[in-house]
């Protein structure tokens, strides 16, 4: 009896015949057809196939992001079908965490921003939201570039930053659709190399993949076909698998001298928001005053300030100042206002320009000239005659 509640209660998902279907008739084809499934918890499996075969549909399947047209979905031993939409959401937010192939970070909103968005539809306050987004990125070593952008960071960055967003939450299991799918080489290892320590901590991780030299991670190997499982093979045996993250949770609650797991688990919130609103201080300054990144904390976690050193001006007796003679300032100004008046009284009036035009006056040059007016004919007649 032991061993068979031992059983029921390492098994997470448990799929049975389900189907997936488009379109109507003649023209209806299958993502999934009769696939049955069973996930324990602590397992990491890795899902293969060519595309078309069914994939990323089970992800969507598995993530309540899509609903099965046949068939029945268990979660923790409870059917999925009889769930409200407001109890779908709650799961998603609280017990899945989702990483993309295209990392789907808003580039409007900084990298602990991004990842303290799950939080959000918990409930959690601003100020609890950022200070574990911040514990969790200090995780994947991003704590220096808490407050930059998106299209500021690499490639392997912004799945990092992916994957602590999924884990923020706290999840139980991960849902993973080719994240090194965009990646080279080198940051496709060190995403992977994350994984695999998530999984060693107890999370359920499943994950869809096309490159065959990522199965060495995982601990069961699924071939899909043709919206069915070709070949399923477990490297691993259940016995070896780790302590799933739900029951290492409960034995560190019972037990408080054991040390802490990867779970965020917050302490006193006074002394954590002290601690973050300082590191948020630094690095918002870090262009204006770069010489504070290099400050120490202190023994009880606050950052030293370095002593200024003012310059001492010189102390003036005051019998000095009371003997010093009054220096003329006005004086200055008065002079300065008579030769400004000296000059204008010297120079000449001008007379006004006359800029109007002369009307009927033949005028050419200078307007304000007036030139006699054009003589007539019988005029220039009268004075060859004389």
């Amino acid at each position: 009896m032991k061993s068979e509640e031992n059983k029921s209660s390492r098994e997470l998902i448990e799929l049975d015949g389900i189907c997936r279907s488009y379109g109507y008739g003649d023209a209806e084809s299958f993502a999934l057809k009769n696939f049955s499934m069973t996930v324990k918890r602590g397992e990491f499996i890795m899902i293969m196939g060519p595309s078309g075969c069914g994939k990323t549909t089970l992800l969507n399947i598995l993530g309540l992001l899509d609903k099965p047209t046949a068939g029945t979905y268990h979660l923790s031993g409870q059917k999925v079908s009889s769930f409200s939409g407001r109890k779908k959401s709650r799961l998603r937010a609280k017990n899945i965490g989702f990483i993309f192939q295209d990392f789907n970070l808003i580039p409007n909103l900084t990298v602990i921003e991004n990842v303290a968005l799950p939080l959000v539809y918990s409930g959690a306050t601003k100020t609890h939201r950022l200070i574990q987004a911040s514990d969790t990125l200090s995780r994947f070593h991003l704590q220096e570039r808490e407050y930059f952008f998106p299209p500021q960071l690499s490639g392997g960055q912004k799945q990092r930053v992916a994957i602590a967003r999924s884990l923020v939450s706290k999840p139980e299991i991960i849902l993973a659709d080719e994240p090194t799918g965009n990646l080279d080489s080198r940051s496709s290892h060190i995403v992977m190399e994350e994984l695999r320590r998530i999984h060693s901590e107890g999370n359920t991780i499943i994950m869809v993949t096309h490159n065959p030299n990522l199965t060495t991670y995982a601990t069961r190997v699924i071939h899909m076909l043709d919206g069915g499982i070709d070949e399923d093979i477990k490297t691993v045996s259940d016995e070896d698998l780790p302590i799933p993250i739900h029951d290492r949770f409960e034995r560190d609650e019972e037990d408080e001298n054991e040390p802490e797991q990867f779970i965020f688990r917050g302490t006193k919130l006074e002394a954590d928001t002290e601690k973050f609103e300082e590191r948020k201080n630094l690095i918002q300054n870090r262009d204006k005053n770069p010489e504070e990144l290099g400050q120490v904390l202190d023994k009880d976690g606050k950052v030293e300030k370095k002593e200024e050193k003012v310059k001492e001006e010189p102390k003036v007796p005051i019998e000095t100042l009371i003997e010093a003679p009054k220096k003329p300032v006005i004086q200055k100004v008065v002079k300065k206002a008579t030769k400004t008046v000296k000059k204008a009284a010297s120079k000449p009036a001008q007379k006004k320009k006359n800029t109007m035009p002369v009307v009927g006056l033949h005028s050419s040059g200078d307007p304000s000239v007036r030139i006699k007016e054009k003589p007539t004919i019988e005029e220039l007649v009268k004075k060859e005659k004389k």
